[in-house]
């Protein structure tokens, strides 16, 4: 089932051919309407002309979500402020955050990259839409809303929190799609067991997930708590949020929506463009955006293009699962540790839960990491000898996917925090 067959099955070379001429308007109107990006390109001794094919978009410049910030608020608009109707903010802890601004064309693409995200996980006019994420300054809230409404779904804008009230309309609205975060999907699924909830009697039959990375086996166990097909969905502040790609059915990489989006793959220390299939960062050109269109976004998300074709028709080409990122990326003793990673690790144990924290402190000149994680509830020990199997068991696992050691602490069910957005599953003690 699609949306929009006419875009999102387009034969390739009709896409990029589109593609083509929508990046040439689109790096004419920065060029001509965004100082900073003027200045970029006569730095380099460049003008417009110089896309000639998509090819040419590696000769152009990065935008780092520092430009954004040190433009801020409005510095790479490329409207003036009675065009943008909306104005979103990323959710940084730190310092000022970066701004976003939409026009009504803005928010008529993000709708429509939403409405097929939705069909993508199975949804419909005659689906009921559970819309957890957070409604405000986040981009999560409105942007499956805006999707859900142009679909014609009934959404309900629960927003995050307030969990038992989530239960009770999920109950007795009839809601057949979840959205909100891996991590409180599956702290949901928790309270729905807690609660005595049959799932499987429930009109629940998909969800859709995104805004932190999480692996393979967390899909697994919310798919086995909540009885549902979890989609992995993608998207962020500054380039639209929810809606720049999902998985379909298939399962097999997040479609990017390419007649709005170009997707590169860099090398992250050399900025050097790499071939499709290998790893790297996600850099990402909106070709259609009027508010503030962003050339060579580095999104800082490590994955690979799929650039084989996929058997659900769509000829958008797909992104694999992020697996973290490579700015809140770990070092420990000179290794790189994302924490899905370990999160995978854990899960293939089988004896504990997808709840943990990550600890690391520097003892000496010595980075330590520390792993607390959550026993199963279903779990019946009878020795000690048999909790100190499956620390060993899990250290074992950890170090032989990062390639360093851990001290792991296993601690009761529901003792670690937990979130209603995204987890915090990283505590970092040193002082660098």
């Amino acid at each position: 089932m699609y949306w929009n067959k006419t875009y999102e099955c387009m034969p390739r070379e009709q896409l990029e051919e589109l593609q083509l001429d929508r990046l040439k308007k689109m790096v004419n109107r920065i060029f001509h309407q965004v100082p900073f990006y003027r200045e970029k390109f006569q730095e380099m001794g460049i003008d417009p002309g110089v896309v000639q094919s998509l090819d040419d978009l590696k000769r152009l410049p990065f935008t780092k979500k520092t430009d954004l910030r040190d433009n801020y608020p409005y510095g790479l608009f490329a409207e003036p402020l009675s065009k943008i109707v909306r104005i979103h903010a990323s959710s940084g802890t730190t310092g000022k955050p970066t701004v976003v601004g939409y026009t009504r064309n803005d928010l008529a693409m993000w709708s429509e990259c939403a409405a097929r995200s939705l069909v993508c996980a199975g949804a419909d006019a005659n689906s009921v839409v559970q819309n957890s994420y957070g409604y405000g300054l986040f981009t999560g809230g409105l942007g499956i809303h805006g999707g859900a409404e142009r679909l014609g779904a009934s959404i309900i804008p629960m927003s995050g929190g307030n969990t038992q009230k989530q239960l009770m309309l999920m109950r007795d609205f009839g809601t057949t799609h979840l959205t909100c975060t891996p991590s409180y999907a599956s702290f949901l699924g928790e309270a729905l067991a807690d609660a005595g909830v049959d799932t499987a009697k429930m009109p629940l039959r998909a969800g859709i997930f995104g805004a932190e990375p999480w692996s393979e086996n967390m899909r697994r166990d919310i798919e086995k708590k909540l009885n549902i097909k979890a989609h992995d969905i993608y998207g962020l502040s500054e380039i639209c949020g929810p809606g720049v790609a999902i998985e379909c059915q298939e399962q097999e990489g997040l479609h990017m929506w390419e007649d709005n989006f170009i997707p590169e793959i860099i090398d992250p220390h050399t900025l050097e463009a790499l071939p499709d299939g290998e790893t790297g960062e996600l850099v990402i050109t909106t070709i259609t955006k009027e508010g503030i269109p962003l050339l060579r976004y580095r999104t800082r998300d490590i994955t690979h293009i799929i650039a084989e074709p996929c058997a659900c028709g769509r000829t958008h080409r797909r992104i694999a699962r992020i697996t973290g990122r490579s700015d809140d990326m770990l070092i420990i003793r000179g290794v790189n540790v994302f924490p899905s990673q370990i999160e995978s690790a854990m899960l293939d144990i089988g004896e504990i839960e997808p709840h943990y924290q990550l600890i690391v402190r520097r003892e000496g000149t010595l980075d330590t990491l520390e792993i607390k994680v959550e026993l199963s509830e279903s779990l019946s020990l009878n020795t000690i000898s048999e909790l100190e199997g499956i620390e060993r068991r899990l250290k074992e696992r950890i170090h032989s996917i990062i390639g360093i050691s851990a001290k792991i602490m296993l601690v009761e069910p529901k003792s670690l925090p937990r979130s209603e957005g995204k987890a915090q599953r990283v505590v970092d003690l040193r002082n660098i």
